[in-house]
C-alpha cells in the first residue's frame, strides 16, 4: 500500500493576525510560515515522493513548491480543488476572536458534524470530498508506482483533521480533539483492512525510514518494535 504524507501549509499572515482566510486569494505565507516549509521540505527530502499533490490555494501552492524543489528529481506536480480549504461562507474574512460570540460557534466546536456555515459547506460534506479525494489519490499511487509508494498531499488544517479523524475511526464531532500545527506532517497508509495513522502533526524528526521500509497493513499484536533509526541496524 501507498503511503500519504499529509501536509499543512506554513504559517500565513491571516494566521499571524487571527483572520479566518478560508478561500480568500492573495493570504501567503508570512516569513514564519516560508522558513516553516522550507524545514518541512528538507524532512521530506530523505524519503523519494511518487507525486505532490495540492490544494489550489496561494499558500499551499508555496508549501508544496518548497517541498518539490529539495526533492532529487522533482516528482510530479497536481493541483485538486477537493483539497482546497472549507467554504466558511459568510465567515470567511471575519477575525476568529468576533466569531466566537456567534451561536453557531459552539456548535463547531462540540457538534462540528452538525455544522453547515452561512452561505457556505457544511463540515461533514468537507470531510466527504477530502477523504474521497485522498483515497482516490492514494489508490492512484498505488497503482502506478507500488505499494512502497510514498507521496504528499498538501492541504488546510481543519481538512487534514477531518481526513485523520476518518482514518482513526472517529465521529466527526470528535475532530476537534486533533490539532495539526502548520507546515506540520501526519502520516496516513490505507490498508486492505483499515486505514493506520502512523503519525500526526509532526514538526520534527527522522523520516528517512519511509524510504528504507514498506510499512505494514497489519497491526503488529503488542506494538511491534518500531522503525530502525539511521545509521542503526536494520536501516
Amino acid at each position: 500500500m501507498a503511503t500519504v504524507l499529509l501536509v499543512r501549509h506554513g504559517r500565513t499572515t491571516a494566521n499571524a493576525t487571527g483572520l479566518l482566510a478560508g478561500r480568500m486569494t492573495g493570504v501567503g505565507l508570512d516569513d514564519l510560515g516560508r522558513d516553516q516549509v522550507v524545514r518541512t521540505g528538507d524532512r521530506i527530502a530523505s524519503v523519494p515522493v511518487a507525486t505532490v499533490v495540492s490544494s489550489p490555494l496561494d499558500r499551499c501552492a508555496e508549501t508544496a513548491r518548497a517541498i518539490v524543489d529539495r526533492q532529487p528529481g522533482a516528482p510530479p506536480t497536481e493541483v485538486d480543488a477537493e483539497l482546497t480549504e472549507c467554504d466558511y461562507g459568510q465567515w470567511q474574512g471575519h477575525r476568529l476572536e468576533d466569531l466566537t460570540t456567534e451561536d453557531l460557534w459552539r456548535a463547531v466546536q462540540s457538534q462540528p458534524s452538525t455544522v453547515i456555515f452561512p452561505g457556505g459547506e457544511s463540515l461533514a460534506g468537507m470531510q466527504s470530498r477530502a477523504v474521497a479525494a485522498i483515497r482516490r489519490h492514494d489508490a492512484a499511487v498505488e497503482a502506478e508506482h507500488g505499494p512502497g509508494a510514498v507521496w504528499v498531499a498538501v492541504s488546510h488544517g481543519d481538512i487534514i483533521k477531518s481526513v485523520l479523524a476518518d482514518a482513526l475511526g472517529m465521529h466527526l464531532d470528535m475532530f476537534q480533539r486533533l490539532e495539526v500545527a502548520p507546515a506540520s506532517v501526519s502520516i496516513v497508509t490505507y490498508g486492505a483492512s483499515r486505514p493506520r495513522v502512523w503519525a500526526t502533526s509532526t514538526d520534527s524528526g527522522d523520516l528517512s525510514w519511509l524510504a528504507r521500509s514498506v510499512p505494514s497493513g497489519d497491526a503488529p499484536v503488542g506494538g511491534g518494535a518500531g522503525t530502525p533509526a539511521p545509521g542503526s541496524p536494520g536501516a
